[in-house]
């Protein structure tokens, strides 16, 4: 069976292909093409032709077609509960790989004037509103339930907190006309975060988003179910494949995925010995970060849409010395006026050695930072109300990780060892993070991740087979 995947990205369209083969898998090829916005179909034709030997889009009928995409750009949420650590926790994970952006997190601390005035700027797309552990507090939940009905904005309501008052919650809504879903409370108790079913509600708005697009449509009806699959939804399900492995075929074990886009640069982190931990063991869902796959996005952080924004970060001279050129004002002014072009004309490839320079010195920063932002680290002082000394590990702890996987057109683009030196100098400068020790550190050299991810589902041993022999042939220190 001929097997092809896509990806429609905001910048380009991927497709790989394959072939299943008595029951495994084989891949044949990967191509790319610009996206085109106007009609998504240009961009998948012209991808299909850059394929040895593939037919047109009309022509798939026969063969197996599943797509991720990230061309919506992620759907506007707001987030809204009764503690607003709590609240923010779990906004972030239901949103950690079904096609959504949190933009704000409102709570009991913020005024009822104040959440007015956030929900009418941002107009979000969804508003996620929890509040209470089931049988805990519910005035909170049905005090931000009308106020949501005050507004009537043109958001879908997914209502995910203290059962005993969604139905309430609910009436509430639909009197005035809003479009919600009920789901099942995303902190049942104090030890426990429940996501999936939120998430799924949530990766259903994204899909019908998505299908807005002119062409998309058309792909739709080519997948089984019409499935389309946000694409950190994708990356993140081919991540726990490769790390878990499938009933008694064993995975690879810990690992992170380092996804260093033009716009965004994303962290997934699978650590399947937490799976057996106790509820109790996992502590309060304030601190809780050893769930078994954890991922967070830095939007600011990217080497052409966001370039700008790494270099904010962490400021010029850091990217000069992380680049191995001179430190000194004309250079930075050349540093700000390449990143400048490169958020303008985001096609923009590095056309001489000072600007490759440029671009490995953007990498290692927003590397280092998005790791050092999604892994924990040693406390540095004593807090008696968490119960923290000085040097208590604090939040994702990383140090055991056995893998290192990136993805990104600079670590394609670069000769291996060049790609790999870059992870080695953003994990090189760890401090007090909780970063992995000793990783062996893999590219993703054809972007296979994503499609790993659309096919676990259809044939998750031909998938874990392929995906372990293709990741441990390109490993290297």
């Amino acid at each position: 069976m001929e097997i092809k995947a896509f990806d429609v990205g905001s910048t380009f369209t991927k497709v790989n292909a394959y072939r299943l083969m008595q029951g495994r898998l084989v891949w044949q090829a990967r191509a790319q093409a610009p996206t085109t916005v106007k009609d998504i179909r240009v961009g998948l034709e012209a991808a299909l032709s850059n394929l040895p030997g593939s037919p047109r889009l009309a022509d798939l009928a026969g063969q197996q077609v599943l797509a991720s995409s990230s061309a919506a750009g992620g759907l506007r949420m707001v987030a809204i509960g009764y503690m607003p650590r709590v609240t923010a926790k779990a906004a972030l994970e239901v949103a950690m790989n079904a096609g959504a952006r949190v933009l704000e997190v409102l709570s009991e601390e913020d005024t009822p004037a104040y959440r007015r005035e956030v929900l009418l700027e941002i107009k979000p797309d969804i508003v996620l509103l929890t509040g209470g552990t089931d049988g805990g507090d519910t005035e909170a939940i049905i005090q931000n339930a009308r106020l949501l009905a005050a507004l009537k904005l043109p958001a879908v309501v997914i209502i995910a907190g203290n059962s005993q008052s969604q139905a309430e919650v609910d009436a509430i809504l639909a009197a005035a006309g809003i479009r919600c879903r009920r789901v099942a409370n995303v902190m049942p108790t104090i030890h426990e975060l429940r996501v999936q079913p939120a998430r799924e509600a949530i990766h259903g708005e994204f899909i019908r988003q998505i299908t807005r697009a002119p062409g998309l449509r058309y792909l739709e009806g080519l997948i089984p179910g019409g499935k389309i699959i946000p694409t950190p939804g994708a990356v993140l399900m081919g991540a726990e494949l490769l790390a878990r492995g499938h009933y008694e075929e064993k995975g690879l074990g810990s690992l992170v995925v380092v996804d260093l886009g033009g716009a965004t640069t994303d962290v997934h982190s699978i650590i399947p010995e937490l799976e057996g931990l106790p509820l109790e063991e996992r502590g309060l869902i304030l601190t809780n970060e050893k769930q078994v796959a954890y991922r967070t996005v830095e939007g600011n952080l990217g080497l052409r849409v966001s370039c700008r924004g790494v270099v904010e970060t962490v400021g010029p001279r850091q990217v000069l010395l992380r680049a191995g050129l001179a430190i000194n004002d004309e250079q930075e002014k050349r540093l700000l006026a390449y990143c400048s072009r490169a958020e303008e004309q985001t096609e923009t490839l590095a056309g001489n050695d000072e600007e490759r320079h440029f671009d490995r010195g953007l990498a290692i920063a927003a590397v280092e930072t998005a790791l050092k932002r999604h892994a924990g680290c040693l406390s540095q002082e004593y807090d008696p109300v968490l119960g923290l000394a000085p040097g208590t590990p604090t939040g994702r702890d990383l140090r055991g990780v056995q893998y290192i996987i990136t993805v990104g057109g600079i670590f394609t683009a670069l000769p291996e060892e060049e790609a790999r030196g870059i992870v080695r100098e953003a994990l090189a400068n760890r401090g007090i993070s909780l970063l992995p020790e000793n990783p062996e550190i893999i590219i993703d050299r054809h972007y296979l991740l994503y499609s790993l991810g659309l096919l676990a589902p259809y044939y998750p041993y031909a998938t874990l087979h392929f995906a372990r022999q293709y990741f441990t042939s390109q490993h290297g220190n």
